[in-house]
């Protein structure tokens, strides 16, 4: 959530940079409502600084036992101006907290302004893309005869869009999720088992409500009020809800694996099939909390971590910083790790990598003391690293074989109880 402050001090410039996102943004609204409350509020403390001396007033009067009714029916006056005054002010406060956040992160400065993802910028490619001297094939081909995912029966279960893992399908998808926690162990992240439902203010603390409401799954339950997790950002975000952390305590470099639960499924194209956008996917999520003046470290710690697994694995990888349209609500700065996918025939976003600064923060109420020992807001980053859906697809199309078996990167092999390669024969 952005400072209040801010807006009203620099409206001007903030929503031109909000409208780099989103040309239809207008802070008007947000301030005539901020200008209102503030007003009420001051109306109400001024009616109760007059109802608390005739209070005392009366008091008085009545020591001296004069009569005190006129006095008493003015009171009793004033208390229902002030009932009134604050029920209009909680009406508008709701309005008011809504108008606020919704509205996104402002992107940092030096990240290009457009709204045209195809203007995204590449700023590292890793490898070259694969050449085949037979007819390839993508992965739902290649799982004709390999048989590692079931379609048909996932969508039986729960309907299109949720994939059934079998056999070493699944062997492979958790040698994915243990190698990739080894490495961000290895480089200084701690692991966490995070719960997969959470609770309303936990996905508003992360930016998820109100903006993404309609693409969460809601549990339909009288006695609980909970959302399956679309990340574990949310959660690793959550742990430090309405926290105030020590100086020494920071930087914090969480690690979690979980599955995600997404609606935007749906819109899926014909090149998307498969596992390609799906309702639920695995992934293993970074997350970091951490002094202002240390984010840009460790984006670039993050990134190098993510980085790792794809070289380990021998994908080829371009790393694509965001123009301000393409940059997710609750992030000022964003760079996709994309794989090159043979069967579509096109790059696709296996690690997200991005520096929020202190948007979620302000959201969730976690701070720190600095060295003066005055709270003050954390900032936080979040990166894939990353999600197997897409991984394994690109493991499987890139190195598949002329007779539908898939070589397995040497990084896996112990992952895989000895197996290096997959095959119809496994």
């Amino acid at each position: 959530m952005l400072d209040i402050k801010l807006i009203r001090d620099q409206h001007e410039e903030v929503e031109k940079k909000l409208k780099t996102k989103d040309p239809e943004i207008s802070l008007k609204h947000l301030l005539n409502l901020d200008e209102k409350l503030r007003h009420l509020k001051t109306e109400v403390e001024q009616l109760k600084s007059q109802r608390n001396l005739e209070s005392k007033k009366i008091g008085l009067m009545k020591q001296k036992g004069e009569d005190t009714t006129a006095l008493m029916e003015e009171i009793a006056g004033v208390g229902g101006q002030i009932s009134k005054l604050d029920d209009e002010r909680r009406i508008i406060e709701e309005e008011y907290t809504f108008a606020l956040a919704s509205l996104p992160n402002l992107p940092m400065d030096g990240i290009k302004s457009s709204l045209d993802p195809a203007e995204n910028v590449q700023i590292k490619s890793v490898g070259e893309k694969p050449t085949f001297s037979f007819p390839f094939k993508n992965h739902v081909e290649l799982n004709e005869k390999l048989k590692l995912f079931d379609f048909k029966r996932g969508a039986k279960i729960a309907g299109t869009g949720w994939p059934v893992y079998r056999g070493l399908g699944a062997q492979l998808e958790w040698a994915l999720i243990n190698f990739m926690l080894d490495v961000h162990r290895k480089n200084g992240f701690e692991q966490w088992m995070p719960p997969h439902l959470v609770r309303p203010e936990i996905m508003f603390g992360s930016g998820q409500l109100p903006k993404f409401k309609d693409q969460a799954f809601k549990l339909q339950d009288d006695d609980y009020q909970l959302y399956l997790i679309p990340t574990s950002e949310v959660p690793l975000n959550g742990l430090h809800f309405d926290e105030i952390l020590e100086n020494q305590e920071l930087p914090k470099k969480y690690v979690a694996y979980t599955p995600c639960f997404r609606r935007e499924a749906g819109a899926a194209g014909s090149q998307e099939r498969g596992l390609i956008r799906v309702h639920q996917f695995n992934k293993v999520e970074m997350y970091c909390f951490c002094k202002p003046e240390e984010s840009e470290e460790l984006f670039e710690a993050m990134m190098t971590s993510a980085e790792e697994i794809l070289q380990a694995l021998g994908l080829h990888y371009r790393n694509m910083l965001l123009v301000t349209g393409d940059i997710s609500y609750a992030s000022a700065k964003t760079v996709d790790v994309e794989v090159w996918l043979p069967g579509q025939d096109r790059y696709y976003e296996v690690s997200s990598i991005s520096n929020c600064l202190d948007f979620q923060a302000r959201r969730s109420k976690i701070r720190y003391r600095d060295k003066e020992g005055k709270p003050t807001l954390v900032h936080t980053l979040n990166g894939s690293g990353l999600a197997t859906s897409r991984l394994m697809v690109a493991l499987l199309e890139n190195n598949q074989k002329e007779d539908g078996s898939i070589t397995l990167p040497l990084a896996l092999h112990p992952y895989m109880n000895g197996i290096k390669e997959l095959s119809c024969q496994n």
